[in-house]
């Protein structure tokens, strides 16, 4: 079956192979074993149920909260040929009615639901009468109260999933302590699971977090040098949203708002603008986004502190899915976190427990000066093991930048000191700028010693230093009156025996340059950008036509490639990412006549050497699974090494790329081509047991290099095809 969903991998959606975990998931739910899979956003989690849906007989059901996420997969499953349907409140009901006709018929190998549509009893009867093979839960967070987006509805799917005791049970979130993982398992009662997780690190997110002084400049400058780019910025108000779209639309932007004050119909508009790029900025409070799956979305921004982490990854999740770099710009001031501190406050118990070990998370997170992704892996129970990323603000920062700012931090806390720790940064700031103020006076604060102290600073810079001090945990707000107060780490600096060392402005917004240069691809590097735009103006009319969202026809990386490699034939097009054989059949001629003309006119020739050498490692990379199905039909490691002309060790390197990829193989027909004794197979395998298989050098030592390593792979290919890779 596996082999049968790599075909399907590559044939209908256009992809040489899996994605990390992708291949596993896919083969336990094909066996029919209750799945748990947390994976990114971007991370392919669609595929893993629609791929077994290809296979199964019966329908697969995929209950989601996210009503246009479910008409945003149905129109990109049709585009790929996929029969899938949706049953939610949306549809009118004679469209509704011509769904369930449609199910009945058999038309549709995937059904998505909303809860409240699945808890119906008309549906309830509706699918008693189907065979249902896989029941799929997605954004399986919600079931869990320990979540942040949790859904008291989403608890009954828990008796709801009994009425089909012969499907399979497959839950999918992004985001998921591991708290909630645990959660979920045990309210979904998944017998015999296994839980899948998949790595937190969005690789191509550039990470940075700005102290917030003129948000609408800081916007403008950072939109400035992103021209034609999508994007999405997050308010935590209304009222904000409007002010800033209103400010944007003034600057000439193209952009529109989204938030729950605005009618049902002018959401649902402005929404489509931005998904089918009529609009290229949505900004909008966090009621956006839930089921937005455009793949080419360039930058999020936070006006506004979100609420707690799994908000923020999943919000800036919505950028860059298309594995393209994205950029990620939180700005961060205090009033904003006293803002959620208030709404906190207004909750009880439990509730209000949950909320403030979230935002003390969140805290944490901006205000570390190490690698962001540090304490964000963490977050969600993953070790970020790189000192540096590359790919956030405080790993681009060059060391040469940091300033020793030890003497005015010392001069700073001293104040605080001498002040009785009583009052807040503005007026220390005004103490070590000598002012004169009425509160100064009164106080007889000119008469401190470090009154005057700081006037080779501006007020500004003092602020900036006091922000840097409560990152560093030099000094903490008193929660009730806002007073700066010191810690105990402060004393050491005080005293001298610590220094400070740190960047005062964390306002400038463009980082970047460096991470583009580390992390983009040849194609993302040397594309033609005009043959993109004339591509893009393709699709663009194409998708029009069909009231459809320009990336369910090709997303923006497929393009990227054209325009690099110029394929001007249908047997070099189909090796193109992303073109399957559906797509290629529906849209290969105009795209095909878009890029030949450019050629022509521009006399330009097809990167026909390059795109030789991708097709031929897709069809290297397709190798083992050939060598795979041929072992498994019956032939020995000797007669395959023979039949494809290669030695028996690259044969037993594709076999075990075979058994990586979750596929299984017979051991005895590995076993045979040992030349050891049985008594020698047993003292490697208790080697292997002992000390692992993945590894070769440590079971040669533990052995006293007493078996070569020809025999050793042969025996840690047998020992993983019965244990298992």
């Amino acid at each position: 079956m596996m082999q049968q969903a790599r075909t399907i991998l590559q044939e209908t959606f256009g992809y040489n192979t899996f994605r990390p975990l992708q291949g596993e998931v896919i083969r336990n739910v094909l066996n029919k074993k209750d799945t748990l899979v947390i994976m990114p956003t971007g991370g392919g989690k669609s595929l893993c149920y629609q791929i077994p849906a290809l296979i199964f007989d019966g329908l697969t059901i995929v209950v989601s909260p996210l009503i246009s996420l479910m008409k945003d997969q149905v129109e990109q499953l049709e585009e790929f040929g996929v029969s899938a349907l949706f049953l939610n409140s949306s549809l009118t009901p004679e469209m509704y009615r011509q769904n369930v006709n449609r199910l009945k018929r058999g038309d549709a190998k995937l059904l998505y639901l909303a809860p409240e549509t699945l808890m119906m009893e008309s549906t309830r009867r509706l699918l008693t009468e189907m065979k249902v093979d896989c029941f799929t839960i997605d954004e399986a967070h919600c079931i869990s109260e320990w979540g942040h987006d949790f859904r008291p509805e989403y608890r009954q799917l828990a008796r709801v999933r009994k009425d089909f005791p012969g499907a399979v049970c497959l839950a999918l979130t992004a985001t998921a302590t591991p708290r909630v993982r645990d959660d979920i398992q045990q309210i979904l009662e998944m017998k015999n699971s296994n839980a899948f997780v998949a790595s937190f690190d969005r690789k191509n997110l550039l990470l940075k977090v700005a102290d917030k002084e003129k948000p609408l400049e800081q916007i403008l400058d950072f939109l400035y040098t992103r021209p034609k780019q999508s994007g999405i910025i997050y308010c935590f108000s209304r009222r904000q949203v409007d002010e800033l779209y209103s400010d944007l639309k003034h600057e000439g932007h193209s952009v529109l708002p989204y938030h729950a004050g605005l009618s049902e119909m002018q959401r649902t508009r402005n929404q489509d603008a931005f998904i089918r790029d009529n609009v290229q900025i949505i900004v909008a409070t966090i009621a956006f986004g839930m089921g937005i799956n455009k793949p080419d979305v360039r930058f999020v921004i936070h006006h506004d502190m979100p609420q707690n982490i799994e908000s923020y990854y999943q919000q800036i999740g919505r950028s860059g899915r298309d594995g393209l770099q994205a950029d990620c710009l939180l700005l961060y001031s205090y009033s904003d976190k006293q803002k959620i501190q208030y709404f906190i406050n207004q909750k009880e118990g439990t509730e209000k427990k949950v909320a403030e070990k979230h935002l003390d998370a969140l805290i944490h997170y901006m205000e570390h000066d190490g690698c962001r992704r540090t304490p964000l892996m963490e977050y969600f129970g993953e070790e970020y093991k790189k000192e540096n990323c590359g790919m956030c603000d405080n790993c681009l920062r060059h060391k040469d930048a940091l300033q020793d700012l030890t003497v005015q931090a010392q001069k700073y806390m001293s104040c605080i000191a001498r002040t009785n720790e009583m009052y807040g940064a503005y007026h220390i700031a005004d103490v070590l700028k000598g002012s004169k103020a009425k509160k100064i006076l009164e106080n007889g604060h000119e008469k401190l010693s470090t009154y005057g102290i700081g006037k080779e600073w501006s007020k500004n810079q003092w602020i900036q230093l006091s922000r840097l001090l409560i990152r560093k945990g030099l000094l903490k707000k008193d929660p009730q009156y806002g007073s700066l107060l010191l810690t105990d780490d402060a004393v050491a600096v005080l005293k001298g025996d610590e220094i400070v060392q740190g960047v005062l402005d964390r306002t400038q917004t463009n980082t970047g340059d460096d991470a583009r240069r580390k992390t983009s691809s040849d194609v993302e590097k040397k594309y033609d950008e005009h043959l993109f735009e004339e591509l893009r103006k393709k699709r663009k009319e194409l998708a029009d036509a069909q009231e459809i969202p320009p990336y369910t026809i090709f997303p923006d990386t497929t393009l990227m490639e054209m325009s690099y490699f110029y394929p001007q034939s249908e047997d070099k097009l189909i090796g193109i990412y992303g073109v399957g054989s559906a797509k290629m059949k529906k849209y290969g001629d105009e795209f095909l006549e878009v890029i030949r003309n450019y050629c022509s006119e521009k006399n330009i020739e097809e990167r026909s050497r390059d795109l030789n050498r991708k097709l031929k490692k897709s069809t290297s990379s397709q190798k083992h699974d050939r060598v795979g199905r041929e072992y498994n039909s019956g032939k020995s490691i000797d007669h395959l090494a023979e039949q494809f002309g290669v030695k028996k060790v690259t044969i037993l390197s594709n076999l075990k790329k075979f058994v990586d990829d979750g596929n299984t193989i017979d051991p005895a027909g590995i076993l045979a081509s040992s030349g050891l004794s049985e008594r020698k197979k047993d003292e490697v395998f208790e080697s292997m047991q002992k000390v692992g298989p993945e590894l070769l050098k440590p079971v040669y030592e533990d052995l006293n290099k007493t078996v070569d390593y020809n025999e050793l792979r042969i025996l840690q290919l047998a020992y993983m095809a019965e244990n298992g890779s």
